[in-house]
């Protein structure tokens, strides 16, 4: 018999199979969905340190500026980040934040109750709604533009009543004095914090100081420690947890999803709960920084954060997405909202950019969508 020598060379140990094909290092990069927010923010930085270099926009007090509105839109923007991935949208958002503000400031001013239930009260009554969107939305099947574009009416209208109704004003003022009182509520939403920390560096003078020897920057404004907290907690979920994985399937294909044991009702409702959670915390932040409620705020907040998100690489239809992304896109709104004023260019351009941003987002989104789709 004639016994044949098997081959051992590394060529046959591996057989090539021709389903499995290397992807280049650049095509990986161009199918992040945050890509395009942060080149964007590069630019951004770039055309302001030509522009306002000089101006004091990056020195510590004026990053300290941008980085808190920032912060804010950041709050909104991760939850509205998760929504979307989900297929939804959240219009009553801003409506949200004034409506919680109102709910905070108006029982321990004409009440009696401590600061802390009220807090506790705004959440609960901001979350209840946020369940209630969520609820009609997947039980009618009715788009969520339309059914939280009804609550952001609903939601403007009762804080104009309340606010009127008890403060015979729109705005509900002297709610910082009871903020200053509750240790609380103030060591979780009020002023910032870590001022041993920049007491030192202006004691080594490593940062400015004021003539009465104090660091031009206190602290870290606790609003930045929220958005930081949030960003990393639903980065983590999307990328790392079974529901994370529940948001991309449902915003992907709800039907596919829920044929294969999602459950697309409860992952949809809980998003709604989120977003309201994070108006609620944006309003209760606002109030204890400005020391007042009033009717007309948040006004528009959630077009600028549905702008964000759509900045940050999610796509409109959904189960594309990152939270890294709308973090970077609030990051662009809250750099051109102040840079703009350490330059000489007109203010009134401010929304033009955010309305070319939002273009360029979308078209840049298309693009490498379509690039990959058609790579398959």
């Amino acid at each position: 018999m004639i016994q044949r020598q098997r081959d051992t060379s590394p060529q046959a140990a591996k057989p090539s199979d021709e389903r499995v094909r290397k992807v280049s290092p650049w095509r990986i990069l161009l199918e992040r969905p945050e890509l395009g927010s942060i080149a964007g923010t590069v630019l951004v930085f770039v055309f302001f340190g030509f522009t306002a270099g000089g101006s004091g926009m990056f020195a510590l007090d004026g990053v300290i500026n941008w980085a808190q509105v920032a912060g804010y839109l950041g709050v909104l923007a991760v939850g509205a980040c998760l929504l979307m991935i989900a297929g939804e949208f959240d219009l009553s958002m801003g409506s949200m934040i004034g409506f919680s503000g109102v709910l905070v400031a108006i029982p321990p001013m004409y009440l009696g109750w401590p600061l802390w239930a009220a807090v506790i009260f705004a959440f609960a009554a901001s979350m209840a709604l946020g369940w209630l969107n969520g609820y009609l939305v997947v039980r009618t099947k009715l788009p969520s533009f339309i059914v939280t574009l009804a609550f952001m009416f609903i939601l403007r209208g009762l804080t104009l009543v309340l606010s009127t109704g008890f403060a015979n004003s729109t705005i509900v003022s002297g709610v910082g004095d009871k903020f200053t009182a509750d240790p609380i509520s103030s060591a979780l939403f009020d002023g910032t914090t870590m001022h041993w920390l920049f007491s030192a560096l202006a004691g080594m003078n490593l940062i400015d100081k004021l003539p009465n020897g104090d660091p031009v920057v206190g602290g870290i404004p606790k609003v930045l420690l929220w958005w930081a907290l949030m960003a990393i907690v639903a980065g983590f979920v999307l990328a790392r947890t079974r529901f994370g994985n529940w948001i991309y399937m449902v915003g992907g294909d709800a039907n596919a999803a829920k044929n294969v044991g999602v459950p697309v009702r409860r992952v949809k409702i809980s998003l709604f709960v989120l977003t309201a959670f994070c108006a609620c915390l944006f309003g209760v932040l606002q109030v204890a920084d400005v020391g007042s409620a009033a009717a007309d705020r948040g006004l528009q907040k959630e077009f600028e954060a549905i702008i964000a998100v759509v900045i940050g690489g999610t796509l409109l239809t959904g189960g594309f997405g990152s939270v890294i992304g709308a973090c970077f896109g609030a990051l662009i709104f809250g750099v051109v909202q102040i840079g703009i004023s350490y330059t000489n260019i007109d203010s009134d351009w401010y929304r033009v950019f955010l309305g070319g941003m939002l273009l360029l987002a979308v078209l840049f989104n298309h693009y490498i969508r379509s690039r990959a789709a058609s790579t398959k």
